[in-house]
C-alpha cells in the first residue's frame, strides 16, 4: 500500500500551550503552532510543515531515508517538524531530553543523523555533543545564532511554502526511530513506521470514537511514542483540536482542560495519582472530558475507584513504542468492574499467552503477550539479534507477562523482565547497573524497582564494596548523576556482603525484591 504525504488543508484543528487568550467560541478550526500564542488551522499548519520539507531537501539536500534527531521540549513545532519529515521522506529521531550527555551521544551515533534541531534551553548539552556525534546540520529553536548552523524560524523562511514533490512512501517504511532502553543496558531504535501510525489511529480513534469535534490536550512527552502518537495521531486523523501542554503541573492542566473544553485526554498514573492529591482539584470544571484514559504503567485499582467516585471513569490500556503504541484499552462501562484490566486489544490488533516453550494458553494462565497487527515495529535499528528475537514468527514477542480472564478482558500482571516504571519511564536495571559498575569501590550491584508513593516505583540498589574499600549511599547516588537521566539514579542503596545467586551465578533480584518488601512492612 502506498500514500502520499500530505494534509487534508482544508480541515480544521488546534493546539495550545495554555495561553490565556481564548477565542470568542470554542475553537475546533484552529492550531496552535509557534512557541509563542496563536492557533492556526490544518491549512496553515501544512504550509509551515511543507516550508521546512523544503528547507530540509533544497537547503540541506537530504535524501529519502535520511534522519534528522530533535532534542526539544512538548510545543506544536515538534508536529511540524514530524509532519515535514514525512513530507520529505526523510526520518524523525525524537530524543528523550532527560538524558545526560553520554547517554545521548550513544543514541546519536548509533542512529547518525544529518541534521539535529534543538531548542536553545538544551544548547549547553547539544555544544558537548558537537565533537562526539558525526552530524554535519545544527538548527537551534529560539532567537540564537548557531555557528555554522539556522535558527528554526530562518530555516522556515528559507523553505518554499509549496513544499516539495512529495516521495511515494510505503506503510512498512520508518516515519520515527524511537529508542527504548534494553535489558543488555544499551537501548534500542525502535523503528516506528507511517503503518503504526495509521492502525494506531484507526484503532484508537476507534476505541474511543474519536471525531473532528473531539479537543485533546497532550501533557506527555512529544519524545515518547504516548507524547508523540497518543492521542496526537488519532486527532489528526480524525480532523480534530489538539491542545499541547509545555509540561505538566496540576493547576495548569485542569485550567487548560476547562479553558479549552477537551473532551478526550490520555495521562499516566503518576500524573492521576498528584491531581488526586492536588487540593483544587474540585475547583474545576472539568465536565467536558467525555474520555479519560491512562496508560504507560499500571494503574491501581484504588485510584480508578477514587476517581469513579467523583463522577470520572478513567480508562486504562497498555501499549510499547513497538506497537505504536495501542495495544489495549478498556471500555467505559467496564472499566471500574474490571478495575486492574487493560481491556481488550484495539482494532486490528491480535494478541495470544504464550508459555516460554510457546504455546498458546488459555484463560486464567499467565505467560509472555505476543502481539500482530499492521501497528507492530518492523525491528529495532542496526539491532538483527535484537529483532530476530522480538519477533518471531510474525509475532511480537512483549516481554510482558500477561493473562485474559473468563470474559475476555486482560491484565498486564508484570514485567516478564528485570524492567520497572518510574513515574511513566521505562527503567532496566542493567544500565543503571553499569553505571554502578564503573565505581572503583564497587564490587557487585544489582537494582530492582521498588514502590514509590508519588512516582510508583524508583530504583533500589544493592551495592557489595570492594574489600578495604568504603562507600555510602549518598556518593553512589552521586557518582550516578551526569551518567544517567534523573529517574533512573537509584534513589536509596543498601550494602550488601554478597549477593544472592542461583547456581548458574544469576542474581535472585526476586530475593532483593522479597527482602525490600520485608523491610517496608
Amino acid at each position: 500500500m502506498r500514500f502520499r504525504a500530505s494534509f487534508y488543508a482544508s480541515r480544521p484543528c488546534t493546539t495550545s500551550t495554555g495561553s490565556n487568550d481564548t477565542p470568542n467560541e470554542r475553537p475546533i478550526s484552529w492550531l496552535w503552532w509557534t512557541r509563542t500564542a496563536g492557533w492556526k488551522t490544518y491549512a496553515q499548519f501544512d504550509r509551515r510543515a511543507s516550508r521546512l520539507a523544503s528547507f530540509f531537501v533544497d537547503k540541506l539536500a537530504l535524501q529519502p531515508g535520511d534522519r534528522v534527531s530533535i532534542l526539544a521540549g512538548n510545543s506544536a513545532d515538534y508536529y511540524v517538524v514530524l509532519m515535514a519529515c514525512a513530507k520529505a521522506g526523510v526520518i524523525l529521531n525524537t530524543l528523550n531530553w532527560r538524558l545526560a550527555v553520554p547517554e545521548l551521544e550513544y543514541i546519536l551515533n548509533d542512529c547518525q543523523p544529518r541534521a539535529l534541531i534543538y531548542e536553545s534551553e538544551f544548547a549547553v548539552t547539544v555544544d558537548a555533543l558537537r565533537t562526539r556525534i558525526d552530524c554535519q546540520h545544527f538548527v537551534v529553536m529560539g532567537d540564537e545564532a548557531v555557528a555554522g548552523g539556522w535558527r528554526y524560524d530562518d530555516a522556515l523562511a528559507a523553505g518554499d511554502p509549496n513544499g516539495v514533490v512529495a516521495p511515494c512512501l510505503r506503510y512498512e517504511d520508518t516515519w520515527c526511530i524511537l529508542y527504548t532502553s534494553g535489558t543488555t543496558g544499551r537501548p534500542k531504535g525502535a523503528q516506528v513506521t507511517y503503518g503504526n501510525f495509521f492502525y494506531n489511529a484507526i484503532g484508537m480513534g476507534q476505541a474511543i470514537d474519536l471525531t473532528s469535534q473531539d479537543v485533546n490536550l497532550n501533557v506527555l512527552p512529544t519524545f515518547h511514542a504516548g507524547g508523540l502518537g497518543l492521542y496526537a495521531g488519532p486527532t489528526f486523523h480524525a480532523g480534530g483540536t489538539l491542545v499541547v501542554m509545555r509540561a505538566f503541573d496540576a493547576a495548569g492542566l485542569l485550567g487548560l482542560i476547562e479553558q479549552w473544553r477537551v473532551s478526550a485526554l490520555l495521562l499516566v498514573p503518576s500524573i492521576y495519582l498528584m491531581l488526586s492529591q492536588f487540593p483544587d482539584f474540585d475547583r474545576y470544571d472539568l465536565s467536558s472530558v467525555r474520555s479519560w484514559a491512562s496508560g504507560g504503567s499500571s494503574l491501581p485499582p484504588a485510584l480508578v475507584k477514587q476517581y469513579a467516585s467523583k463522577g470520572i471513569v478513567i480508562q486504562q490500556g497498555f501499549g510499547m513504542t513497538e506497537t505504536g503504541p495501542t495495544v489495549f484499552i478498556i471500555d467505559r462501562d467496564n472499566a471500574v468492574r474490571k478495575a486492574g484490566s487493560v481491556g481488550k486489544p484495539v482494532l486490528h490488533t491480535e494478541v495470544t499467552i504464550r508459555d516460554r516453550d510457546g504455546n498458546v494458553l488459555g484463560p486464567n494462565q499467565v505467560g509472555e503477550l505476543c502481539v500482530r497487527g499492521g501497528n507492530v515495529t518492523t525491528g529495532y535499528l542496526n539491532r538483527p539479534e535484537a529483532t530476530a528475537e522480538a519477533l518471531r514468527d510474525g509475532w511480537l514477542h512483549s516481554g510482558d507477562a500477561a493473562m485474559f480472564d473468563d470474559e475476555g478482558f486482560y491484565t498486564i500482571v508484570d514485567r516478564w523482565k528485570d524492567m520497572f516504571i518510574s513515574g511513566g519511564e521505562n527503567v532496566y536495571p542493567a544500565e543503571v547497573e553499569n553505571v554502578l559498575y564503573e565505581h572503583p569501590a564497587v564490587a557487585e550491584a544489582a537494582v530492582v524497582g521498588v514502590p514509590d508513593p508519588k512516582w510508583q516505583e524508583v530504583g533500589r540498589a544493592f551495592v557489595v564494596v570492594k574489600a578495604g574499600q568504603t562507600l555510602s549511599e549518598e556518593e553512589v547516588i552521586a557518582w550516578c548523576q551526569g551518567k544517567l537521566a534523573r529517574y533512573k539514579i537509584p534513589k536509596s542503596v543498601v550494602f550488601l556482603d554478597v549477593l544472592p545467586r542461583t547456581a548458574a551465578g544469576k542474581v535472585l533480584k526476586r530475593d532483593l525484591r522479597e527482602w525490600s518488601e520485608d523491610t517496608r512492612s
